[in-house]
């Protein structure tokens, strides 16, 4: 059994070598879920004239970008993921109009919407729209959960798998991310709060609606004259997403049902979605988002009914199932989101990690469970035979579950590795998400050894960098700090930027950062410098001992002191 699954090792993965080498994938040979493979018709890349003045180009990237033409001007809604992909598209619509852009709006803040910016500011000056709270989220993903948030996106959308290893990314062709793509954000310029705004640009009259459903900042575009509807991210042509495995903050599945309940009441004669292509006819569109909607309705209400039954969640996921009148619909098939993630977010949602299981409110840890697993087993050899031949019966989530046991016990151990690569090998094949697919994957690659390299940021360009607010750069170093390292550390640190005036005040105090505006009455030392300079050094653009002995920076103090001071800021491996 043991050579079998050496064998099959060897077919799906490519495993080129061992030690320090990298496995490769071998793409050809995978096999994959025949409506998720169907599914990719949907982004032949294509520039779609949804009206005169109205276009929408689907398959460049993950996300659509929109063009609306108006008298002396064009706006553009949502701007891709990378510089690369908004450059094809603007290429293109570039054929269609030579109008300068007087504006861009946001639909929300994911990055496949919002990184490629830059690309459509060109040499205008537009505006640029979104919500209120738009910006502030950008700074959460960017400032304090980039590097966890960064490697399990790699893992969700498959953007570091090899040629022909992505089939599509449910709602999209591919992600174009990684540590080689090039982004180039522009932040907004004009907000709005409240449930609805007027504006007017080039012409083009427009209502941004608050509307919060994927994202808490999603607003949704409504050109009134037209009834052309722009529905952000709110609809797309599979099962939405309620829970993205990357991670994510809760999201308020009630709030996306009563956002889609504003749309239908437009009764809207077109629909652009930011993802997958547009929809025609006020018949078939409000149908489409009643599904829709009933869709997150039902797995939502039939989930907190069996809550409220008592039943845990994993009895709540076998149970809640579509009905099959919603089930069968084309937009509502599981290529991006699923129900059974739906069903856990919306559990814990409501009622914590905290299943109400007593077994479970002190868990064993993992080193001694997966001991205590190889001794019911019969020992640790025993366990892999079992591993081995759960694999060989097709059992390949249950062999997947206990090589994870083995590994705890033996990181190194490669036939367990083997054996949980072959698994997920095996469980992409038949998975209809393509997010579970990827993940699966590129699980398995890393499985053999392959690194998530994040990008680097002296990629980013500097108009970029030097948007961000400084507060925010601060307060990320809260997270940031090694509270074993600074576990004995008591230490006052100022801080002066002397182009925006700003003061900030870093009380290291055993094991915690706290990070407060205002300068300290008596520092044990403190920096004096502009805040491009500083965020250039936390970003690891500039060597701050370089820095320091420039004069770029001024040190009240010691300098070797300051430089132990900012060792203690580094973000833990992920």
């Amino acid at each position: 059994m043991r050579i079998l699954s050496a064998m099959l090792l060897t077919v799906a993965l490519g495993v080129a070598g061992c030690g320090e080498e990298t496995p490769e994938l071998d793409a050809g040979g995978l096999s994959a879920n025949d409506k998720l493979t169907a599914h990719s018709e949907e982004f032949r890349p294509e520039v779609i004239k949804v009206a005169d003045n109205v276009y929408v180009a689907v398959g460049y990237g993950l996300a659509n970008s929109i063009l609306i033409e108006g008298e002396d001007g064009i706006v553009i809604v949502d701007t891709t993921e990378s510089v690369d992909v908004a450059q094809k598209v603007k290429a293109e619509f570039d054929k269609i109009t030579d109008k300068p852009v007087k504006g861009i709006i946001y639909t929300h803040n994911h990055a496949d919407h919002i990184l490629g910016s830059g690309v459509f500011v060109g040499d205008n000056n537009p505006d640029i729209y979104s919500y209120e709270t738009t910006p502030a989220h950008i700074d959460h993903i960017v400032q304090v959960i980039r590097p966890i948030i960064y490697k399990r996106s790699m893992r969700q959308f498959g953007s570091l798998l090899p040629e022909g290893g992505v089939i599509n990314d449910g709602i999209g062709p591919f992600l174009d991310q990684g540590p080689n793509a090039k982004v180039d954000l522009r932040r907004p310029t004009k907000t709005f709060s409240g449930e609805m705004t007027e504006i007017e640009i080039a012409g083009i009259k427009m209502e941004l609606h608050f509307a919060p459903g994927e994202t808490p900042d999603q607003i949704f575009v409504w050109l009134p004259d037209q009834k052309i509807l722009l529905p952000g991210d709110n609809f797309y042509r599979s099962f939405p997403n309620l829970y993205a495995i990357r991670g994510t903050a809760y999201r308020d599945v009630m709030d996306w049902v009563h956002s889609l309940d504003k749309m239908r009441a437009l009764k809207p004669e077109i629909l652009v979605p930011s993802h997958t292509r547009p929809i025609f006819g006020q018949t078939e569109i409000y149908q489409t988002l009643t599904d829709y909607r009933d869709a997150i309705q039902f797995v939502h209400d039939q989930t907190i009914r069996a809550m409220n039954n008592g039943l845990d969640v994993e009895e709540i996921v076998e149970l809640v199932k579509l009905p099959p009148h919603l089930a069968e619909k084309p937009y509502l098939q599981e290529f991006y989101g699923r129900v059974d993630w739906s069903v856990r977010s919306i559990f814990t949602g409501y009622l914590g990690w905290f299943g109400g299981n007593a077994t479970d409110l002190q868990s064993l840890p993992p080193k001694r469970e997966a001991d205590e697993m190889a001794a019911l087993a019969g020992g640790v050899e025993e366990l892999r035979q079992k591993a081995a031949q759960a694999f060989d019966m097709g059992k390949f989530q249950w062999a997947a579950q206990l090589a994870d046991h083995l590994l705890v016990l033996a990181p190194d151990d490669a036939e367990a590795g083997s054996i949980r690569s072959m698994s997920l090998t095996a469980l992409a094949a038949t998975e209809i998400s393509a997010n579970g697919r990827n993940y699966y994957l590129t699980q398995a690659l890393e499985q053999g050894g392959f690194k998530i390299e994040e990008p680097d940021p002296q990629t980013y360009p500097a108009p970029m960098l030097a948007a961000f607010p400084i507060s925010q750069f601060m307060q990320a170093m809260r997270v940031s700090l090694d509270a074993e390292k600074a576990a004995d550390v008591d230490t006052i640190i100022g801080f002066d930027f002397t182009d925006t005036g700003e003061t900030f005040t870093i009380h290291v105090r055993r094991g915690v950062a706290e990070i407060t505006n205002g300068f300290p009455a008596s520092p044990d030392a403190s920096i004096k410098t502009d805040t491009f300079v500083w965020k250039e050094i936390l970003a690891k653009r500039r060597n701050p001992a370089i820095a320091f002995a420039s004069g770029d920076v001024e040190i009240e103090g010691s300098v070797v002191d300051m430089l132990g001071f900012l060792s203690l800021f580094k973000p833990p491996e992920t």
